[in-house]
């Protein structure tokens, strides 16, 4: 048995794993509201509680840079100790890792309907791959070939600057700026970023607000009210906020491609692609994409992909563990 954790500004997913060789069969899953608890070490307790799991070895993948076995989250109030946690929960081993180097780790348990192509072609079997996702926030990994198999590591380049193309990008870049001072790629790519979009086309004068969207953002979460509108094609501030995020993010996933050369693929996980995939397989991702200059070329030779399956990233914190006890 594996335990394993998805640790996201939002929720937390916990589940146990049984291990049949190289495959991992989901045993128990559990969703938990993150910033419902004081910190990790009280949901996992919670999840564990009635459970004959002392001893089990544990992947978790946490929101933000882990370092020496410790991660302050970024988007949550907490410090994640992995000694600590271990002991508070009497695991015999665990692996923490950031949670896109575990959303990497999962990818090769995936299957082929769990993954939308968004541009084919034949992945290099010897190139290194990428993973981007925007939820909560941003997130961004590599993997490496290490001259036998892909290795997942983990990166912080959603917190990277926000590099704008085009004049109505530029007015957004500047608008943010003088909210935040750095406009990191997270402030636009994320579920706050579609928000941010929306405020900057709204009060700039470019659209209005459709007051029953107004009234689901002011009851639920403002970034799902705003993607539902778009995608029902009920108000044409969201449709344009959507369009507009999703040139940004094809364009940022172009530049983490190159950086790493991702010949071997680009992976679009987080919960927000799923969900507006519609808009993902429009032109402007893929322009956004592919415009690159002198690289044009080679950016139209990478498979790019959106990951369907919520789980990857729980299934690769699990992996993680598993290749641990070898």
């Amino acid at each position: 048995m594996i335990f394993a954790g998805d640790v996201g500004g939002t929720h937390a997913r916990l589940a146990l794993f049984e291990s049949r060789g190289d495959k991992l069969q989901l045993i128990t899953e559990q969703i938990y509201p993150s910033r419902e608890y004081p910190g990790l070490e009280a949901i996992v307790q919670e999840f564990l509680k009635g459970k004959n799991a002392q001893g089990l070895s544990a992947g978790i993948g946490v929101a933000g840079p882990v370092r020496n076995g410790r991660c302050v989250a970024t988007n949550l109030p907490w410090v994640v100790d992995a000694a600590s946690l271990a002991e508070a929960a009497a695991f015999s081993r665990i692996a923490l890792l950031n949670d896109l180097e575990a959303n990497a780790y999962g990818i090769p348990t995936l299957e082929p309907d769990d993954l939308a192509v968004l541009q084919a072609d034949t992945p290099d079997p010897r190139g290194n791959a990428a993973v981007i996702s925007a939820g909560t926030g941003l997130g961004e990994a590599g993997m490496f070939w290490d001259g036998s198999v892909l290795r997942p590591f983990a990166g912080e380049g959603g917190h990277s600057s926000f590099a704008p193309q085009g004049e109505l990008q530029g007015e957004l870049f500047e608008f943010l700026a003088r909210r935040f001072g750095h406009v990191s790629c997270e402030r636009v790519l994320s579920g706050p970023g579609l928000v941010n979009i929306y405020e900057f086309l709204r009060d700039t004068g470019r659209e209005v607000e459709t007051p029953a969207v107004v009234e689901q953002m002011r009851k639920g979460d403002p970034a799902a009210a705003i993607s539902r509108a778009a995608l029902a094609d009920s108000c044409e501030l969201c449709v344009e906020t959507v369009e507009l995020f999703v040139q940004i993010y094809g364009a940022e996933a172009g530049n983490l491609a190159l950086k790493m050369l991702a010949t071997a693929g680009v992976y679009v996980g987080g919960g927000i692609a799923p969900k507006i995939l519609t808009e993902i397989k429009t032109e402007g991702f893929l322009q956004a994409f592919r415009a690159k200059g002198r690289m044009a070329p080679l950016m139209e030779t990478i498979p790019v992909f959106v990951i369907l399956n919520e789980n990857t990233a729980l299934r690769g914190a699990a992996r993680a563990a598993l290749l641990q006890q070898r």
